[in-house]
């Protein structure tokens, strides 16, 4: 780090101890939480642990009645996780790319994001990985495809593999004897790589749409809203047509996408704005409307307008509310609907991959959680899965977690941690 940036961090760790005073006690959490009022930071909180890994034999903590244990090791940046119907596991391995700083700040913030481990030469693939004797722990590897664009999301719809790479939606033909794919991949969509670069995939229940969430590509419109084009927001690809569409907008950056299979309606994990405070706006899980504007960069949590922003009324007056709120900052980027008995104890829900912060003065997230659903909604507090990813001081984190999925059994939960390079397995006791 040279003298610029250390200069900037060392301002940077002022801020975050006068800062630290004013955190919030209470997260802002549930269908009604209690939001504080944004205090814009001038210079932004910039605060996150140094990646380190888990030593040997260390591993999450599991909730009482749970357990946990690696199904698999040795991965590079493992992101996302789709689980085929024979039961082969794919993970997406992939990283977000260096860059040379554009500002004092944001060298700063590179220099700390390398030192987290959050950027780097990514992987480019998917591999594939099977437990053959059913023992929870997969005991072959291989790559499933490589040479992608940033890779992330996974559908299969038949005899075709789909692929989220940062650049578009890719189709390969899948043979279901070799569980292999065949040929070279025909790109469907094009989306811009760059910012916010995970393009999560989700196959309707008919099989004859895919859904992908596109992040922004700032924070708040910062290079205006040309540069928004066709970002923060869910996309809709009829595969019969090849057409594609906006399902939704107003989606900072909309990363874990599930079914609620009661209602059949979409929901995902959307990360909020950053430098309004340690809990100002909350991330959030909610329900997706076709046609639905649900606020970015205007405003958030409905109405509430960030002055920091060119305002459109006409837009602001048609935001719609999120569901529910998983606290400020916690990078929720997993998502998954678990059926009620997968795990003991739990009842039909859904499990929330939080990646953790680096835009508040305590840190947030750094955990595996789920909220439980009824009658299509859900319906009461969070609950842990999986923590102990973080040191106490908060200068460490031993892993962060990523995407989630149910096992290949049913009765396990799979979730990617991209610094531990570990694909964890979560059962009863």
């Amino acid at each position: 780090m040279d003298l610029m940036a250390k200069a900037t961090a060392a301002v940077g760790a002022i801020m975050v101890a006068l800062r630290r005073k004013d955190s919030p006690h209470k997260p802002a959490f549930g269908a009604s939480p209690a939001i504080p009022v944004a205090k814009q930071q001038g210079i932004m909180t910039l605060k996150m642990p140094t990646g380190r890994g888990w030593a040997p034999g260390q591993t999450p903590v599991a909730a009482p009645g749970l357990k946990v244990n690696a199904f698999a090791t040795e991965l590079k940046h493992p992101r996302w996780i789709e689980v085929l119907p024979n039961g082969d596991v794919l993970v997406a391995e992939a990283l977000q790319a260096d860059r040379k700083p554009r500002s004092l700040m944001d060298h700063a913030m590179i220099s700390t994001m390398r030192r987290a481990r959050a950027v780097g030469v990514s992987a480019n693939r998917v591999t594939l990985w099977r437990d053959k004797d059913g023992d929870g722990v997969a005991e072959d590897r291989e790559v499933f495809v490589e040479n992608q664009n940033q890779p992330f999301g996974m559908a299969l719809v038949g005899d075709t593999f789909y692929l989220g790479n940062t650049d578009g939606i890719v189709a390969f033909s899948y043979d279901h004897a070799s569980a292999r794919l065949a040929g070279a991949g025909k790109r469907l969509v094009e989306f811009k790589p760059g910012g916010h670069w995970t393009r999560s995939l989700i196959a309707s229940s008919d099989g004859k749409r895919i859904y992908a969430g596109v992040g922004s590509q700032s924070n708040i419109g910062d290079e205006g809203m040309a540069a928004e084009e066709g970002r923060a927001a869910i996309w809709e690809l009829d595969l019969e047509s090849g057409k594609a569409r906006i399902f939704a907008g107003g989606l900072r950056n909309p990363v874990g996408l599930a079914w609620e299979p009661q209602t059949d309606a979409l929901w995902t994990v959307v990360n909020e704005r950053d430098g309004l405070g340690d809990e100002t706006p909350p991330d959030y899980l909610t329900s997706v409307r076709d046609g639905g504007f649900y606020g970015w960069p205007y405003c958030y949590w409905g109405k509430t307008v960030d002055d920091r922003v060119a305002q459109d009324p006409r837009l602001v007056a048609s935001a719609l509310q999120p569901d529910y709120a998983l606290g400020g900052h916690t990078a929720s980027l997993g998502l998954c609907w678990m059926p009620a008995g997968t795990l003991p104890g739990f009842p039909d829900g859904m499990v929330i991959g939080q990646h953790g912060s680096w835009n508040r003065s305590i840190l947030s997230g750094y955990k595996l959680i789920f909220v439980p659903f009824a009658d299509g909604k859900p319906c009461g507090p969070s609950r842990d899965i999986l923590s102990g990813f973080l040191s106490e001081d908060e200068k460490v984190s031993y892993g962060r977690p990523v995407g989630v999925a149910v096992g290949p059994d049913g009765k396990s939960l799979l979730m990617a941690d991209d610094v531990g390079d570990v694909i964890w397995r979560v059962t009863g006791a």
